[in-house]
């Protein structure tokens, strides 16, 4: 079977671009895709909670699984390693688009796997660095860093929902449980509780 994976960490994205990207990769592959699966969730969530996950689990020897770039798969290098090397064992092969990569159950699609996460991993440690450098920088200076005094709406996001969540947080119901009926940040919950509560 062909397998066609899609995702995109919020629902503020669309996964069209990689939906045309991989269907015009099939059609120059004569390949007919048999089942695609979609879903809007972070790389970090934990791959079990994932519909990846149960695709990973789903996939048998000679099956394809087509993604428009490698990242879409994991969160790091090691989940990206463990990823390949699951569907090398089960004997898929993969194909990864937009870096040209197909893998398969070979010493050269090992070694371009491992040489592959190795580099994302890197570029993503020095994006960080140069973020908290630039930072760190601008404290120094003395500018200051987050949301400008007074920009902070009058009427907060919350106070419609007031009474619900006092007697949520007297229920004894967890900030996360809160927020997730609210589809807000539990972070958003969790700052007006305090303020409030």
């Amino acid at each position: 079977m062909v397998y066609a994976y899609v995702r995109v960490s919020t629902d503020k994205q669309t996964t069209e671009n990689q939906r045309y990207e991989i269907k015009q990769f099939a059609l120059r592959r004569n390949f007919k895709i048999s089942k695609w699966v979609d879903e809007t969730i972070s790389s970090r969530k934990d791959l079990q909670e994932r519909a990846f996950g149960v695709l990973l689990n789903k996939l048998q020897k000679d099956d394809i699984l087509i993604v428009s770039e490698i990242s879409r798969m994991g969160r790091n290098l090691m989940q990206v390693m463990s990823i390949l090397h699951r569907c090398m064992e089960k004997q898929v092969t993969v194909y990864a688009i937009k870096e040209g990569y197909e893998l398969g159950d070979n010493i050269s699609s090992k070694v371009l796997a491992f040489a592959f996460g190795l580099s994302a991993e890197i570029e993503r440690t020095l994006i960080s660095q140069r973020i908290k450098e630039a930072l760190a920088r601008k404290k120094a200076e003395g500018i200051k860093l987050g949301r400008p005094i007074g920009s902070k709406k009058k009427k907060p996001l919350l106070s419609k929902h007031a009474d619900f969540i006092k007697a949520q947080v007297l229920a004894g119901v967890k900030q996360i449980e809160i927020a997730r009926t609210l589809k807000v940040h539990r972070h958003t919950v969790k700052a007006w509780i305090e303020e409030r509560c």
